[in-house]
């Protein structure tokens, strides 16, 4: 048969299958054609070289490019800072009722900071780093003196928002979800409270000239605390506050402007000094928001000075990093991102701001070009938060996946 003869057929008979019996080679749409008759649960019908397997993929997806890695939490990592005066101890707390403080170096644990009742989210070094407070989320605050090992403080609050040290006096300062911010010298506990509406107050700040402190609260205003009279100087509400929950805020070197960031979608930057609102900042350039449902989506999640050059930068949930001048208020760049960020830091001495995301990511960006400079990778979850010491050729991560990562930035590019 030469293939262009017609086969007749008899009777009930039927074609099986027709074989040719030409003598070319099998093309391209040949081959590709007889996969389809191949078993592939059967491994004897099939050569596995050339084809990725299980073992490889999950290997490629496992790139770790960290250096050391944290494992002693049993649970989520909420929170990372190092130790102010020498950058050489972490303390991360974690979401089983746990913070630790261990060496950079090696990992070693010095410190384990136990007796919570709840995730501990608050961990941070006072001013000298002689002292550790350990926040958990139903409210107990925990003071360790970190040479000795010994726990020389606690307190109990309503459910705890935020906890910070003093700038240069061993005074901590707490704010709760009743709307109350705590402050308390240590180890004596001598406490005075900053009452206001009660509304949580999610985010706080002292300024660096030690006498005041910025908290943010959940319904969008702004407050400017004088901590020794214990009166607000500065309310900023109504048509100058945000129209949603204060997520983060920050301030610039010399304390004279505070950069908030809301649910709302909108970053706001205030003069301490007036409490005036002296720049608005939104992703898409200031327009007009859309529905409720937008705005949540695009929450800011957190904000910063840069300390060499006169920008800003504003974090959005939605994966968006936009830096702004911060003269003339004018969007320089937007570095996207493939998931969520969820925290922002600009190095001491440089352009450079990093950020951390819910795809697991440490990425450093180059805030005059908008480019990324380099990318880490290294954790199975998000990242829920990151911080870089004074030299910025380290940053410690804090995980979903219950690992803490420390990660070497010093490469021949920078």
């Amino acid at each position: 048969m030469d293939g262009t003869e017609e086969l007749e057929l008899h009777g009930d008979e039927e074609i099986i299958e027709v074989i040719e019996l030409n003598e070319q080679e099998p093309g391209p749409d040949d081959l590709a054609d007889d996969l389809g008759d191949v078993d592939f649960e059967d491994p004897g019908n099939a050569d596995d070289e050339g084809w990725e397997t299980e073992d490889e993929m999950e290997a490629e997806a496992e790139q770790d490019d960290s250096e050391f890695t944290f494992s002693r939490h049993n649970g989520s990592v909420f929170c990372v800072s190092l130790d102010p005066a020498t950058n050489s101890m972490a303390v991360t707390g974690g979401e089983d009722d746990k913070a630790f403080v261990w060496r950079l170096s090696d990992g070693e644990v010095l410190l384990e900071c136990t007796g919570h009742k709840d995730s501990v989210t608050c961990a941070v070094f006072s001013h000298d780093s002689s002292l550790v407070a350990s926040g958990d989320m139903s409210g107990m605050i925990k003071v360790w003196k970190v040479e000795t090992k010994e726990e020389i403080w606690s307190f109990e609050v309503g459910d705890l928002e935020w906890l910070e040290w003093h700038p240069c006096a061993p005074v901590l300062l707490a704010g709760t979800d009743d709307g109350n911010v705590w402050m308390w010298k240590i180890p004596s506990g001598d406490c005075k409270t900053f009452q206001s509406s009660a509304c949580q107050a999610t985010s706080g700040k002292v300024l660096p000239d030690g006498k005041r402190a910025v908290v943010g609260y959940e319904d969008g205003t702004v407050r400017v605390w004088d901590l020794k009279q214990g009166n607000a100087i500065h309310i900023i509400k109504g048509q100058d506050g945000h129209k949603g929950a204060l997520t983060c805020l920050a301030c610039n070197k010399d304390g004279s402007l505070v950069l908030t960031g809301s649910v709302d979608g909108c970053a706001k930057l205030i003069n301490t000094a007036t409490g005036k609102v002296v720049g608005s900042f939104s992703a898409d350039g200031g327009k007009a928001k859309g529905s409720k449902d937008d705005e949540e989506t695009n929450s800011v999640e957190s904000v910063g000075f840069c300390n060499t050059l006169p920008l800003i930068a504003v974090a959005y949930l939605e994966g968006t990093l936009a830096v702004y001048d911060l003269s003339t208020q004018v969007l320089r760049h937007k570095c996207q991102h493939e998931a969520g960020i969820v925290h922002l830091q600009w190095e001491e001495s440089s352009s450079v701001v990093s950020t951390c995301c819910l795809d697991g990511a440490l990425r450093l960006w180059d805030a005059r070009s908008g480019n990324m400079v380099s990318e880490y990778h290294g954790h199975t979850a998000e990242i829920l938060d990151f911080t870089i010491n004074r030299e910025a050729s380290v940053a410690v991560t804090a995980s979903g996946d219950g690992q803490a990562k420390l990660f070497c930035l010093q490469r021949p590019d920078r």
